[in-house]
């Protein structure tokens, strides 16, 4: 079966894409905080028509609490629907595969959160079954997207702080702490593939790629320093096997010496902090979370003979091409909706600016090559 995108959008101007995601439900979680008013804030480009949940019940209370007309118990009957042309898969790691494979089986267009797979065989399994099919299929590591990013990697590239010598950052997963609840269960489990090492490490690595170039070579340092954990509600201590200390250090592609180290939980100091040191200037961003793809940071510079850091506001422009988003600044949504703008115009004018699964599946292969690095001691070199 053909992509229905291309059917849909062959000639004329572009009618909204239809878009069906699996994994909203009135429980609240990510899709509902950030899928959902970014989706709502594109209507030109986007309708929300169909959703699937875990039974038909919960599908149908989904439904009529988001406004969906087409609610489903499964991901098969979504998929099997014309009028859906991208699944977006918004539900735990260890489910991705199976559902992404179902989209793709039957000609949709994939928008899969990340990690895109629970490990990079899987993910590459995902890349080379989309090939096969001539389908498009994209993964959500929205940082790049967010216009604080984007607005650094220009100031960058103009010069602001000249020749980039080092780049640092020191982070919080807020998760991966001393405590845990029924929400954040999976995440304490190294195999479920969710962990501060896939999910910020992960995000956060591939927005300072975006903006500085990626690592040629690399050394790493791991350990879980809390096991085992204490459940908040009950009390109850269950191991931690996911890692809640990395730190990695390294030369990018400019030869700019990198370092960047995760904590688990939250720090009393600063839950993120990325310093760019160059030959004319400095950077700083700051946020009161660890997560860089969510885009809620503040940037501060100096350059020439100034001392005194001053804010870097993100200028207006960086809103222009979708305007309607900058109603969602300060929201989780903000940069997931640049990253659906993005995508659209990936899908409608044929470009290359969303990640896609061959991107995912590099970005998997740099956290395999961390998790070498620590287990050897040895540092890694890392191939394009």
């Amino acid at each position: 079966m053909a992509s229905s995108l291309s059917s849909t959008h062959a000639s004329g101007p572009a009618a909204p894409i239809g878009v069906g995601i699996v994994g909203l439900s009135t429980r609240g979680g990510w899709a509902s905080r950030a899928h959902v008013p970014a989706l709502a804030a594109l209507p030109a480009a986007y309708e929300l028509r169909a959703l699937s949940a875990s039974s038909a019940a919960t599908a149908k209370a989904a439904g009529e609490k988001f406004g969906v007309p087409l609610a489903f118990g499964s991901v098969e009957e979504l998929v099997e629907r014309d009028e859906v042309n991208l699944v977006v898969v918004t539900v735990k790691v260890p489910h991705h595969q199976k559902l992404v494979t179902s989209a793709l089986a039957a000609g949709k267009t994939v928008l899969s959160e990340w990690p895109l797979g629970n490990g990079t065989a899987e993910a590459e399994e995902m890349a080379a079954f989309a090939h096969a099919r001539e389908l498009r299929g994209f993964v959500g590591l929205q940082a790049r997207s967010a216009p604080p990013v984007r607005y650094l990697r220009d100031l960058v590239a103009d010069g602001y702080v000249g020749e980039v010598l080092s780049t640092s950052v020191v982070a919080s997963g807020g998760a991966w702490g001393p405590t845990f609840d029924d929400s954040s269960a999976y995440l304490i489990d190294r195999d479920n593939g969710a962990t501060m090492l896939t999910i910020p490490l992960g995000h956060t690595l591939d927005g300072l790629a975006s903006v500085l170039g990626s690592f040629t070579e690399l050394s790493a340092t791991t350990a879980t320093r809390r096991s085992p954990v204490r459940h908040q509600q009950t009390g109850k201590l269950a191991p931690m096997t996911a890692e809640d200390q990395i730190a990695v250090t390294g030369t990018l592609e400019s030869g700019a010496v990198a370092s960047v180290h995760y904590r688990g939980g939250k720090s009393r100091s600063t839950n993120f902090l990325w310093e760019i040191n160059g030959t004319e200037g400095d950077v700083l961003v700051t946020s009161d979370l660890g997560h860089l793809q969510y885009g809620l940071v503040s940037i501060h510079g100096a350059r020439g003979a100034s001392n005194e850091l001053v804010e870097l506001p993100v200028p207006d422009r960086y809103e222009a091409r979708f305007p309607a988003l900058a109603e969602l600044r300060g929201t989780m949504a903000h940069s997931v909706a640049h990253a659906y703008g993005q995508l659209h115009d990936d899908l409608i004018e044929g470009t290359h600016t969303v990640p896609d699964f061959d991107h995912s599946t590099r970005q998997h292969r740099l956290l395999d090559q961390i998790q070498k690095a620590a287990a050897t001691g040895e540092r890694q070199r890392l191939t394009s």
